[in-house]
């Protein structure tokens, strides 16, 4: 099958296709990524010589459960947990390569899971598959959060679909492989029938609030229909963090999260009590960062988002390799060796929101 076929384009497109994709190198070779949808490509394929990456489907949101879900789903769905860290896709391509949703092959995560995840016996069963998987845990380079059940960094698959054509495995059959394999999953909330899983989900969300969890993905038992949903909880993490940052981050960004939390407080039936409550900890959410990132600033500090990775030397060296090539501008505030792994902490510095703290603090005015 040529280039085109294996894309899903017509011949006399390809060309115009590939001016769209962006070349670069991993060790020594040459792959072309496709940094935003195109032709109905989605965002993040990737192509090595004649095989194809394909990107991972956005999963839409829904803002009430009681009438979203039976609206989405005409048949039963699976319900498992959803992760705060980051989405990867693995493929072994004449070696085990992890791509970042834009398609970048990452060199840290590539390393990570060629070191950590024993998964020459599922691709030598299913050498056609990519696993899609989200990394967590404290010490990661992108979305560090806190798990009492990894101490560092690990993996939760979440889906195994077909690299080429981006179909999925089925939901039941995709867990009964994975355990098989004894690779990770994300914790598991059962299938159900779309008016039942209705208060399946509210009950699951509400538990979840309450241990800090992010939220859930409910998809069809074929896996191709996927909706997600979040707590309370990660909304006003969310938050934290874009005003931690408030000259990095849209206002759609935030416009977003307080509808969620609207919507989640009428549907759930709270009382003015519970309420208030919810908007009291927005409030602290939207103000105590934006605060401490200015003071940072009038001291001279540095800001932007922090982060510590553990891994081997060869991960560390090639995720900062990485980062200046992104051109992203980082600080090293410690390092150390624990048990042969490099530890780093670091600061990916924020250049927008520094200068336009500095300039407002000098006395620059802002238009409204």
């Amino acid at each position: 099958m040529d280039r085109a076929a294996r894309l899903g384009v017509d011949e006399d497109e390809l060309e115009e296709v590939l001016e769209h994709f962006t070349r670069a190198t991993y060790e020594g070779r040459t792959y072309q990524h496709l940094s935003s949808s195109f032709r109905g490509i989605e965002r993040g394929t990737v192509l090595l010589g004649d095989v194809v990456v394909r990107g991972f489907p956005s999963i839409p949101r829904v803002l009430v459960l009681e009438t979203g879900i039976p609206a989405y789903f005409d048949g039963p769905l699976a319900i498992e947990e959803k992760l705060n860290g980051y989405n990867v896709r693995i493929a072994d391509v004449d070696g085990v390569l992890a791509f970042t949703r834009g398609g970048h092959v990452c060199p840290y995560t590539t390393q990570v899971a060629r070191e950590r995840m024993a998964l020459e016996p599922f691709f030598q069963a299913h050498p056609e598959a990519m696993l899609c998987a989200e990394f967590v845990g404290p010490e990661n380079p992108y979305t560090a959060h806190e798990y009492p059940e990894v101490d560092s960094v690990g993996s939760r698959i979440f889906d195994v679909r077909d690299r080429e054509t981006g179909t999925p495995m089925p939901v039941e059959r995709r867990r009964e492989v994975l355990d098989r394999f004894d690779l990770p999953q994300p914790d598991w909330f059962g299938i159900h029938d779309p008016e039942a899983a209705v208060a399946v989900v509210e009950e699951t969300i509400e538990t979840l609030a309450d241990r800090g969890r992010e939220g859930v993905v409910m998809q069809s038992v074929d896996g191709r229909d996927m909706l997600k949903y979040t707590t309370g909880v990660q909304h006003r993490k969310d938050l934290a963090f874009a005003l931690s940052l408030p000259f990095d981050y849209g206002r759609d960004f935030l416009f977003s999260r307080l509808i969620r939390e609207g919507f989640q407080a009428v549907e759930f039936e709270e009382s003015e009590a519970e309420i208030r409550e919810r908007a009291h900890g927005l409030g602290e959410a939207i103000l105590e960062p934006m605060v401490a990132t200015i003071r940072a600033v009038r001291a001279g500090e540095p800001v932007g988002e922090r982060h510590t990775i553990r891994a081997s030397p060869e991960a560390v060296e090639g995720l900062l390799d990485h980062l200046a090539a992104q051109g992203i501008t980082i600080e090293i505030e410690a390092e150390r060796t624990v048990d042969e792994d490099r530890v780093v902490e670091f600061v990916k510095i924020s250049n927008a929101t520094r200068d336009k703290v500095e300039y407002f603090l000098e006395g620059g005015t802002i238009d409204e």
